[in-house]
């Protein structure tokens, strides 16, 4: 690594660990969903991200195809989501959150949500506010392309 990239590098790092250690935190509210991490993930995408094709979903969640398939059988089952033939293409099936699996996620949401506030008011009003100033700047790096 060149050497001026090793402070942006070193950053990098701690962020992420700092990351993974809050959605750690965070997910332990997931399990009052009584859904699995990847569909809670799936569903989480179909919520927050609209309607997809199972091959999109299956690329987004970085997962095959029959093992997405095998997802949204469950989710469906469970009457989170649905399946309808796509208006522009009846050969293709659009995947949608229903009204139950979108109020599903926005609680499993506000549990997280509030596990981060949670910790995040034993903080002082100044450590508060550098987090406030980070987040204004992470908010602005441009978007990954591939999600």
């Amino acid at each position: 690594m060149p050497r001026q990239a090793a402070p942006s590098y070193d950053l990098a790092r701690r962020l992420h660990a700092a990351a993974i250690r809050l959605l750690r935190r965070a997910r332990r509210e997931d399990a009052a969903m009584g859904l699995p991490p990847g569909q809670a993930s799936a569903l989480s995408v179909l919520v927050f991200g609209g309607a997809k094709t199972l091959s999109q979903l299956a690329a987004v969640e970085q997962v095959r195809p029959p093992t997405m398939s095998r997802m949204i059988d469950a989710l469906e089952r469970a009457g989170l989501v649905s399946r309808a033939a796509a208006a522009d293409d009846r050969c293709s099936v659009r995947i949608t959150a229903t009204a139950f699996g979108v109020r599903v996620m926005h609680k499993g949401c506000d549990r997280r949500v509030g596990v981060l506030a949670e910790a995040l008011a034993s903080l002082g009003r100044e450590q508060r506010g550098a987090i406030e100033a980070a987040l204004d700047v992470l908010e602005r790096l441009p978007p990954d392309s591939k999600a």
